[in-house]
């Protein structure tokens, strides 16, 4: 039997109520993974931007139009 399999067998035995909190706490771990996942994936990809910037193959421009921009697409 593998590990996973007696982790298994031994969280069946468990009462309703621990099954549940134990259900919740590792559906919670995997939220967890998943924001610091994509928060590295942001940093990622703010890091890609400045270096672009830096290397000066995309343009600098103003979070005013920006967020102009962003609000027509919106609409």
């Amino acid at each position: 039997m593998s590990p996973l399999e007696k982790m298994r067998m031994d969280a069946l035995k468990l009462s309703a109520r621990e099954r549940a909190f134990l259900a919740k706490c590792l559906i919670e771990s995997l939220d967890q993974t998943e924001e610091q996942e994509i928060e590295q994936m942001w940093l990622d990809e703010a890091e890609r931007r400045l270096a672009a910037y830096g290397k000066g193959t995309i343009p600098a421009r103003s979070a005013s139009e920006a967020f102009a921009e962003a609000y027509e697409r919106i609409r």
